[in-house]
């Protein structure tokens, strides 16, 4: 999947990266607004903290939010974008990039963190190669955060089946598995998964490759699985970053309050899916709503509804444009988004003209 359109060129290597923060008295991390982008800068501030260099770490939705200044004498960008940085992580995922840094700064990194952010990263991940270097084993079952699968399947963005967003079907569908092996119990959900997907009439057909990134999931780190960890980090980074820095710090308590924002995170974005508005026109499939969260959306209705291979979600002032080809469509979000009069980060916007206005821009560009 093509997103982005950074200059890769731009990236700093990451043992160029060790040797500026080597010699620095403040580092201010500033980190891209999704789970792979907190993950990498948690990993960043740790060894930052093991060598005692004091850093401020801080996650950027906008442009303006990552030109703030401060008296840092070296900034990073952690995936950020319209940040005045001395040198910038790029290369992904930001994670695996971040691990090289990390010990070429003389520290271990935390592998749980690290493959946390790689499995919700775009595109390949590598994270077979990183699990495989820290030793992390697979289990049957679904990637969740929760020991309890349905807290998890209502609440997970890293699928979107029928039951999705509705606790009292996933219960229902969870009792009819019966099972009290723990081993057979997790495949039965995995097949109950995979078969709800589907059978889904709305779902594409990519939506059957799509759902093996949250199977047969990787176990290790604070939450029950990887890719669960990796979807709250995700979650967090979106609606509560500065919550998010602390959870990718590792400070004790923030658990349960990171969970709490990943559910409500996760039930906006199925609700919203559910009851939006869409429009499909030559290549592109537009979604429309009120109050959700237009990346987390976006991601999962190009992946398991959209029949187009571009996606744009809009609801109130801000949009989200995802692809499912090798095209890269942040730079006609970019052109819309400043034809209509506001900023695009990537493959997010905030505008002030009128939407109808938007799509027919972003038809244009595409």
């Amino acid at each position: 999947m093509s997103t982005a359109g950074r200059d890769q060129a731009s990236a700093t290597p990451p043992s160029d990266l060790a040797g500026t923060l080597d010699g620095a008295d403040f580092v201010r991390l500033v980190a891209r607004a999704d789970g792979d982008g907190l993950a990498a800068t948690g990993l960043l501030a740790r060894a930052l903290t093991a060598r005692e260099t004091p850093f401020q770490a801080s996650v950027a939705r906008t442009g303006e939010a990552g030109a703030r200044t401060t008296d840092a004498d070296v900034t990073v960008s952690v995936g950020a974008e319209g940040v005045d940085a001395t040198a910038t992580l790029a290369d992904e995922p930001l994670s695996t990039a971040a691990v090289e840094t990390v010990r070429a700064l003389g520290t271990e990194p935390d592998l749980a963190l690290a493959l946390a952010g790689a499995t919700v990263a775009d595109g390949d991940s590598g994270e077979a190669t990183l699990a495989e270097a820290a030793g992390f084993e697979r289990r049957p079952g679904v990637a969740v955060p929760v020991s309890e699968y349905v807290d998890g399947l209502a609440h997970s963005t890293l699928l979107h089946a029928p039951f999705s967003g509705e606790r009292a079907a996933v219960e229902d569908a969870i009792e009819a598995l019966g099972s009290d092996d723990d081993t057979d119990r997790h495949r039965r959900v995995a097949s109950l998964v995979a078969l709800a997907i589907a059978g889904d009439e709305t779902a594409t057909d990519r939506a059957t490759e799509a759902i093996e990134r949250a199977l047969h999931p990787y176990v290790g780190g604070p939450f029950e699985t990887i890719g669960g960890y990796g979807d709250v980090l995700d979650a967090v980074a979106r609606e509560r970053p500065g919550l998010g820095v602390a959870l990718a710090l590792g400070h004790d308590g923030v658990r349960e309050q990171a969970l709490d924002v990943w559910r409500t995170h996760a039930s906006r974005a199925h609700t919203g899916i559910r009851t939006a508005s869409t429009q499909r026109y030559d290549g592109l499939f537009v979604v429309r709503g009120d109050a959700m969260p237009v990346e987390t959306v976006a991601r999962l209705v190009a992946r398991f509804r959209s029949p187009e291979p571009v996606t744009l979600v809009v609801a109130g002032n801000r949009a989200a444009v995802r692809g499912t080809d090798d095209r890269s469509v942040a730079p006609a979000l970019d052109a819309a988004t400043t034809a209509v009069g506001g900023t695009a980060t990537r493959t997010n916007a905030r505008f002030e003209g009128d939407a109808d206005d938007l799509v027919e821009q972003v038809r244009e560009a595409l």
